[in-house]
């Protein structure tokens, strides 16, 4: 089959590899229809996360039931499923308490309860490094999903496969920044970035009644999309004082209500940025969640959706004791809200691929990425078709 094959920082191919076999009963094969390029994949991509080995990129897809394993019972082949990006067991402690992102059974290898770096880390995700798991992702033609008894839900007929794709991963995400806020309605929702998870955000905001949603970034064309799409408030972020300022001036002075972190930690960054990271030993920047915690209210909520795989210096726990600032943050449990959030999309009340900027085949994987990370041709969200042949 064709795959999206990491290979190193900055190198993705498309390659032939061998198709995916079942290896346990509660597997399933399944023929990938549509998939997606995440800004988390861009991580492995700019070699902010390590990879050794070669492996199959994506856990953006969707696609047709080919193959089942023996303890399989509720689907069959040819039945259309949407994947959660988690990889879960479901009968575990923590699958049994709506946290599938810190199943006890998924990642062997390299799971615990410390949280480390490089050890002890949660459950597995597709195509995320061997850290998660070492699973391939769904950036091929056909991709191996373990407990999928637990996973896959079947897509009704008269939906596209672009209209429930991002159940995968990115509406959900956005969805739970939300929902993390516990919004009452008529609050104040700043969200720091206007790429995918920054609109599905936007879009959630105002699914829970929010009175005011505002959209930073850094770029002007995302914000102009996410403002055509959700009627949202923007700024354009020149620097984290006057983008805070401005947040405070809409708000009689006090802050957001939620601030949603939607960046992680690989922003644009400065020379500065740039040199404090080298001496301190860091990944990337905090300087979009410091900008979130100067933003919100006091009382308030910050939800950290952007990824932040190591720890920083110089962290502002006087600050967020003394505005009583609640943090809530990690990878989002998508099975327990994925039912809920495809009702949204059945009855219309929300609309998810409107964010398609770019639709290539697989074999243009390469091409996609580089635009994707650098920002060209007015990329907000690339969809790869597995089956589609190069330039059609």
């Amino acid at each position: 089959m064709k795959a999206a094959v990491f290979h190193s920082p900055g190198t993705i191919t498309c390659d032939t590899i061998e198709d995916p076999r079942i290896l346990d009963e509660r597997d399933i094969i399944l023929k990938v229809t549509s998939t997606a390029i995440c800004g988390s994949d861009l991580h492995m991509y700019s070699g902010g996360i390590p990879q050794a080995r070669p492996m199959v990129m994506g856990h953006e897809f969707m696609g047709i039931v080919e193959e089942t394993g023996k303890n399989i019972s509720h689907l069959k082949v040819g039945d259309r499923v949407v994947v959660p990006f988690p990889i879960a067991c479901g009968s575990c402690f923590f699958c049994q308490h709506e946290l599938p992102t810190a199943c006890e059974h998924s990642n062997p290898d390299h799971y615990g309860p410390e949280g480390g770096i490089l050890t002890e880390k949660g459950g597995a995700l597709f195509g995320y490094t061997d850290l998660y798991g070492g699973y391939n992702g769904g950036q091929a033609q056909y991709v191996r999903v373990p407990y999928a008894q637990f996973g896959p839900r079947k897509v009704p007929e008269n939906l596209t496969d672009e209209q429930v794709l991002f159940l995968t991963d990115i509406f959900p995400t956005g969805y739970t920044g939300v929902m993390w806020g516990e919004l009452k309605g008529g609050e104040t929702v700043a969200i720091l970035g206007a790429g995918p998870v920054g609109t599905m955000a936007a879009k959630s905001a105002i699914l829970h009644n929010a009175g005011k949603v505002i959209v930073i970034d850094t770029l002007q064309y995302r914000l102009d999309r996410v403002k055509m799409l959700t009627g949202c408030e923007t700024i354009l972020w020149e620097d984290a004082e006057s983008a805070i300022a401005q947040i405070r001036d809409m708000t009689d002075g006090r802050g957001a209500d939620l601030c949603i972190e939607a960046v992680g930690f690989e922003p644009e960054k400065s020379f500065i940025d740039r040199a404090k990271a080298v001496i301190n030993f860091e990944k990337g920047s905090v300087k979009v969640l410091e900008a979130c915690m100067s933003a919100v209210r006091r009382g308030g909520i910050v939800s950290v959706l952007g990824v932040y795989p190591v720890n920083y210096d110089n962290f502002r726990l006087g600050q967020i004791f003394d505005k009583g600032i609640t943090i809530k943050a990690g990878q989002c449990n998508v099975h327990p809200i994925i039912d809920r959030l495809m009702d949204y999309v059945v009855t219309g009340k929300v609309t998810l691929d409107d964010i398609i900027t770019h639709r290539l085949s697989l074999e243009e994987v390469s091409i996609g990425y580089e635009i994707f990370d650098k920002k060209e041709d007015g990329c907000v969200k690339v969809v790869l078709d597995p089956w589609k042949p190069a330039g059609l």
